[in-house]
């Protein structure tokens, strides 16, 4: 943060992001392995947001977009370590967006669903050797349950992201928005 400050001289704009921890089912994980999960998931949104705050505050606002996941809306089977501390970080969002529109900042979380990541690799090639099937049919599965009939692209949640820190989205705070393809299906 003091870098960017130094280099730019404020901050208009905070997107957390984190990777996410490991899957498999609740007996499986110890308090360290929690701990991990919440430090990396929620911590560390709190942590940025935390340092771009009195920044934003000072110069008269700014937007902080918060990556969580679809599983904040609908858990993900086998995700339990992300499903927790994803949703914890939909919580802060809404809890600063009460806390800080007086202040000019605008905050809101953006849930991608099966975007073709890293993430997505490495989930669906667990799911394949766990099942004993191929990568394909795991992806071909995912697929079915997507109404655009496709996994995303990195730049389609991208491009929500430039929306919502520009200034046509600048009456939007409080949201949790999907990126999904239609995945979800529920009406919030």
């Amino acid at each position: 943060m003091k870098e960017t400050v130094r280099a730019f001289g404020r901050i208009d704009i905070l997107v957390t992001n984190a990777g996410g921890p490991p899957p498999g089912p609740f007996e499986r994980w110890s308090d360290e392995d929690w701990q991990g999960a919440i430090d990396l998931g929620l911590m560390s949104a709190i942590r940025f947001c935390r340092a771009a705050i009195p920044h934003m505050k000072e110069q008269g606002g700014g937007r902080l977009i918060l990556m969580t996941s679809s599983a904040v809306k609908q858990p993900i089977e086998d995700l339990i370590l992300s499903n927790v501390s994803r949703a914890g970080v939909a919580a802060l969002a809404k809890s600063l967006a009460n806390e800080l529109a007086k202040d000019h900042i605008l905050v809101n979380n953006i849930c991608p669903g099966f975007i073709l990541t890293d993430r997505v690799q490495e989930l669906a090639t667990h799911q394949a050797v766990h099942q004993g099937i191929s990568l394909q049919e795991v992806l071909k599965r995912q697929v079915r349950d997507i109404l655009v009939g496709r996994i995303g692209e990195p730049e389609e949640v991208a491009n929500l992201v430039s929306f919502l820190a520009s200034s046509q989205g600048s009456y939007i705070t409080g949201t949790t928005i999907q990126v999904d393809g239609g995945r979800l299906r529920g009406i919030f």
